[in-house]
């Protein structure tokens, strides 16, 4: 057996209406000021989350502001506004609210509160410099109001900058707690749903290939898998069923402990690449297109693998690695994202080699845990395979 590691440091609280847990549950008594990160757009005020959360936070005695400049693919300068805005409202703790997007900007924040000069120098890849932060991070709460990242449960954060979409993490922005409450989610339109839950699928799955999988690694990765089989197509088409959203979403923060275990595979760097130079093709969208081929080049690498994750999908004995890629095709039919079409987002065929040399430069680390290395011909042949 390898050598592994497990270090997940959040507190997980999880279930439904567990959000009002946020004025009681023990946090550092020292906290005294927020800043709530949540998205552009207008559903964190419309269903009445912020003004919850902000309650729920006085009641403790912590006041709050807000930022709420984050895109759905958050970029840098973004970042860079916020942590400003915290410093010098002297905030001493982070809360991201809303989808991975809005967590993944307020890790970023929370490391940029407490280091000098600019994010990217930190970063590692493109036209990152690779620094080591040493200012540590402010704490941070996750309130995920989506079920697709799990990035409540995990160091991970993915900022653009410019063409560059990268992954990067450090310990110290694990969140401290991550109030994972399904009811937040009710909201979330039935397409929506479907990219996010195939986000924390791929998650899943890509971890429990990744050639550093662990024994821990993979039972986070079957259980998500299987209750995403189970209960991601009831809560597309029916998204007021609790019991499918509960599902999905617990689905969601394990495969988040999937990235703390073991890692995604190059399909993240390869679709990155695409929603670097077209960020309107939601993240979900893109590795649903390129999903079949993608695993499909795997397939003969880690057959019993693919027939286990096929098992837990179907309940039934596998006989074939193909049998997984035939369950994922049928629950991206019964998902009704069976039929993606990356053209619609303005992507062309000419396009498709600069995402190769562009998902090896901004994020070349994801390939080295690949079952199996994969040629730059073999990459674009996944694209092509995958366009139309």
């Amino acid at each position: 057996m390898n050598t592994f590691t497990n270090f997940i440091p959040t507190k997980l609280v999880f279930g439904n209406g567990c959000l009002e847990q946020l004025s009681s549950l023990p946090l550092p008594n020292t906290l005294s000021k927020a800043l709530i990160v949540i998205s552009a757009g207008t559903a964190m005020r419309k269903f009445g989350y912020l003004a919850r959360v902000k309650a729920l936070l006085s009641q403790r005695g912590i006041s709050s502001v807000v930022y709420d400049k984050t895109l759905a693919n958050p970029v840098k300068e973004h970042v860079m506004e916020a942590a400003a805005v915290c410093r010098a409202q002297s905030c001493d703790l982070i809360v991201g609210l809303g989808g991975g997007s809005s967590i993944d900007s307020a890790k970023s924040i929370a490391l940029m509160a407490c280091n000098d000069g600019d994010y990217w120098d930190y970063i590692h890849g493109g036209t990152g410099k690779g620094m080591t932060p040493t200012g540590g991070a402010l704490p941070l709460i996750a309130i995920p109001t989506t079920a697709g990242t799990g990035t409540e449960l995990d160091p991970w954060t993915v900022i653009t900058h410019n063409e560059e979409k990268i992954g990067y993490g450090v310990p110290e922005l694990f969140p401290i707690v991550a109030i994972v409450d399904p009811e937040l989610m009710l909201s979330v339109p039935p397409v929506l749903t479907a990219y996010q839950g195939f986000d924390a699928f791929f998650h899943a799955s890509e971890g429990y290939i990744a050639n550093i999988a662990s024994p821990i690694s993979e039972g986070y990765s079957l259980k998500s898998i299987e209750l995403l089989a189970k209960s991601l197509p009831t809560a597309v088409k029916d998204g007021s069923n609790i019991a499918a959203r509960a599902d999905v979403a617990l689905a969601s923060s394990i495969a988040g402990m999937v990235e703390s275990t073991s890692s995604c595979t190059s399909e993240h760097s390869l679709e990155h690449a695409m929603s670097a130079y077209f960020p309107a093709l939601p993240h979900g969208a893109g590795l649903i297109a390129i999903s079949l081929a993608y695993f499909g080049a795997f397939a003969d690498t880690c057959p019993e693998k693919f027939m286990k994750m096929a098992e837990v999908m179907t309940g039934e004995k596998s006989t074939s690695p193909e049998d997984f890629l035939n369950a994922l095709a049928k629950l991206q039919k019964d998902c009704g994202v069976g039929n993606i079409a990356l053209s619609d987002y303005g992507i062309t065929a000419a396009d498709l080699p600069r995402f190769v040399s562009n998902a090896r430069n901004t994020m070349a680390g994801l390939f080295t845990v690949d079952p199996r290395d994969l040629s730059d011909d073999e990459v674009l042949n996944i694209y092509k395979s995958s366009f139309k």
